[in-house]
């Protein structure tokens, strides 16, 4: 952003000025709402700064607002000793932790094309580029999954000798994640598709505490002895494929931490010979990174974080790979902000339903809680049985095992959330 991308301050007084955003209207469009004078004072402040407009420091900002707008002066106001009217710098230092909050927050509070300009600018401006050139700097950042996300949408201006770096800070986090969360939800997973019922179990599969239960009739006191009449156990699971799941990630910038967590959770189902499992990320176009779920890190480093959103297209795709539908389980994890069409995407979910696919929706896989997502949307899909909630990491192999174990999502989810408000 340079100072021919900053519109002259407005005369307060004067009634002609259009603010950002604002749409000017004349006579024959008089009925039409436009912005009122509190909203557009605080726009043109947004725009200019605290400096830039005569009464920059009365105008009343809300709390995202001011989060706005500190991340807007870290890259463009004035840096120490500079006065109002003085020529914008940056205002981060060299500070590598202070530049991957930066890099979060304007994620959050700006559109993605808002982003690309204000990084390309950090990139510039910031000493973000020194960041990026110094592998000891970039090593020395607290790794979490927001530094992920950063990471993986920077890779692009990133350069090759910073790259190793990178993938390894990224490692670091995928193998936190799947120690976090590999063992439950292969026990889950497992106990979900473990064979049918027998009472004619190998010996290795006899379940001793079911057998008990079912055979205290038989206890013998003056033995002390209890006579099993028949054994309970479970028949050993198949080692052919017994499910499909197809994961439909949408990569949007909101989503940044689900696509994650997504990667990681699709390694290990992938890892699983009992399960076919597929990955799709998807913004206004659809990746299908199957082939790359061996390993997370690579799937991370081929989405591309940002863009618009076709939730119909991807859904489209995502039916193509449906071989076996009363055996494939599909999860959509999105917003629902859907920037394609949204009424075929409520039949094309409808058709999956009646071909036999078990659908989940998630408005999230992440320990954020629930984003800002289209209420409309995930109320259509309710509509259609299947409700759309956000879930964490955590409680996600306990969901797996519902859904795989073909049981009443729909039952499990008030309980999940219900267990979530009382802080479980």
């Amino acid at each position: 952003m340079t100072s021919d991308d900053v519109m002259p301050a407005p005369d307060p007084g004067a009634g002609g000025e259009v603010a950002p955003g604002d749409v000017a209207v004349d006579g024959a469009s008089a009925g039409v709402p436009r912005v009122d004078d509190a909203v557009r004072r605080q726009r043109w402040r947004l725009l200019l700064g605290e400096g830039g407009t005569p009464d920059g420091g009365a105008v009343r900002l809300s709390a995202d607002q001011l989060a706005m707008d500190a991340a807007l002066a870290a890259l463009y106001d004035t840096g120490p000793g500079g006065g109002a009217g003085a020529p914008r710098s940056a205002g981060l230092g060299g500070s590598a932790p202070r530049v991957a909050r930066w890099l979060g927050d304007i994620r959050t509070y700006f559109p993605s094309s808002v982003v690309e300009v204000m990084q390309r600018d950090a990139v510039d401006r910031l000493g973000l580029r020194r960041l990026l050139l110094e592998p000891e700097l970039l090593a020395a950042v607290q790794p979490d999954v927001g530094l992920v996300s950063t990471l993986v949408s920077l890779r692009h201006q990133m350069p090759e000798t910073t790259r190793a770096t990178a993938r390894h800070v990224v490692a670091q986090v995928v193998a936190e994640i799947e120690r976090r969360i590999a063992t439950a939800t292969r026990s889950a997973v497992t106990g979900a598709l473990r064979g049918d019922r027998t009472h004619r179990p190998r010996p290795r599969d006899v379940d001793w505490h079911a057998t008990i239960r079912a055979n205290l009739r038989h206890w013998l006191p003056e033995h002390r002895t209890l006579v099993p009449h028949r054994l309970v156990g479970r028949s050993r699971a198949s080692s052919t494929v017994a499910r499909d799941v197809v994961l439909a990630v949408d990569q949007s910038g909101s989503m940044a931490d689900s696509v994650v967590y997504s990667a990681v959770f699709g390694a290990v189902l992938a890892s699983m010979r009992s399960l076919r499992t597929s990955l799709v990320v998807f913004d206004t176009s659809v990746v299908d990174l199957t082939d790359q779920l061996a390993d997370p890190v690579d799937v991370l480093f081929s989405t591309q974080l940002g863009g618009g959103t076709d939730i119909n297209r991807a859904v489209a795709y995502c039916q193509g790979l449906v071989a076996r539908p009363a055996d494939t389980l599909f999860v959509l994890i999105s917003d629902l902000y859907e920037g394609g069409i949204r009424a075929e995407l409520l039949r094309r979910v409808a058709s999956m339903q009646a071909s036999g696919v078990q659908v989940l929706v998630l408005l999230a896989l992440s320990d954020s809680g629930a984003p800002a997502y289209d209420h409309e949307t995930a109320a259509a899909l309710a509509g259609l049985g299947t409700p759309a909630f956000a879930c964490t990491p955590d409680v996600f192999p306990e969901l797996l095992a519902v859904a795989l174990g073909r049981g009443d999502v729909g039952a499990w989810v008030p309980r999940y959330q219900e267990g979530q408000a009382a802080g479980r």
